[in-house]
């Protein structure tokens, strides 16, 4: 009996602290649940809602329906920012992984002072979506910018590449595509894990470099490539601040650098269409979401997972 009610009293006692414990585990974990609540979860619903409103953050919110989604078949420069975004997207993030990848590849060769190369070119991912390096840049490619004073040095004109609608937006695929840091920094860790033997036996049956990159880096790393692909898919549609400081809000030249978050941007809170540039929200999500789906689907086609 003794030991009976010893084992119950024991089996109380760790019962209670369990408790305790994960009362303690959801007081420190309060905060994050009002914050995912209150900022995340909260204003996402309500923006699903004033989607279907004509709202001007004045006046009270006005259910209008599907009125907000038929707009957006009419609006020509919704038409055009997604023209824009569709090419800053596919051209600037197979540029950006590209070179990413070619940096991760001379880096894992060895070089003396990794750390500090490493450390130098993941720089550009923290600062290059700053306002700081928007301005850069719009000084850069200004009539009277870097660019044009080392072109001038060779013997070439140049121009306002900031202000021509032929260049404007390939200024700002070259920023992106200089903000390679951080997949950059993910294929070196992929790098890391392929072994060696696989190199010293593709060698040995007299397999050069190139045979190598094709029939074991690639491969192997296709993992890393889809996810570095998708994440930088999903960061490329929502790039904002580099066109609002370069194009001065406007999107500009002839909305050659409209966005499509800046256009959600000026109808939101340039003209206080807030329902309107709830629905254009949604549609961005809709879009992204169309794209990481169609990317997940190839994935099955080229990615090859060792097991």
């Amino acid at each position: 009996m003794r030991k009976g009610s010893g084992g119950t009293l024991g089996g109380n006692r760790e019962g209670l602290t369990a408790k305790r414990d994960n009362q303690a585990a959801f007081v420190f974990l309060l905060p994050w649940f009002a914050g995912l609540l209150l900022i995340t979860a909260g204003p996402i619903a309500a923006s699903f809602i004033l989607g279907f409103t004509d709202y001007n953050l004045i006046q009270p919110p006005v259910f209008n329906g599907l009125d907000n989604w038929i707009r957006m078949f009419s609006d020509e420069r919704l038409h055009k920012a997604l023209g824009v975004t569709l090419v800053y997207v596919l051209v600037s993030v197979p540029l950006q992984l590209a070179c990413a990848l070619a940096l991760a590849l001379l880096l894992d060769r060895g070089l003396r002072g990794l750390a500090f190369y490493r450390s130098a070119f993941y720089l550009p991912s923290l600062l290059g979506s700053s306002v700081a390096i928007a301005v850069l840049w719009r000084q850069i490619f200004g009539a009277d910018g870097l660019f044009n004073q080392v072109l001038a040095m060779v013997g070439i004109e140049g121009k306002g590449w900031i202000s021509d609608p032929g260049s404007a937006l390939g200024t700002l695929i070259v920023l992106n595509v200089w903000t390679f840091g951080a997949p950059m920094v993910i294929f070196l860790a992929g790098l890391r894990q392929i072994p060696a033997m696989y190199y010293e036996a593709a060698a040995t049956d007299g397999a050069g470099k190139w045979t190598q990159f094709r029939k074991i880096t690639i491969p192997l790393l296709s993992p890393i490539v889809f996810f570095n692909l998708v994440l930088q898919v999903i960061h490329a549609f929502q790039s904002f601040t580099q066109a609002f400081v370069v194009s001065g809000g406007s999107g500009g030249p002839s909305d050659s650098t409209l966005f499509y978050t800046l256009y959600l941007y000026q109808r939101g809170f340039g003209n206080f269409d807030m329902g309107y540039a709830s629905a254009l929200a949604w549609l961005l999500l809709v879009i992204i979401a169309a794209f990481t789906a169609i990317n997940f689907w190839a994935a099955k086609f080229w990615v090859v997972y060792d097991d």
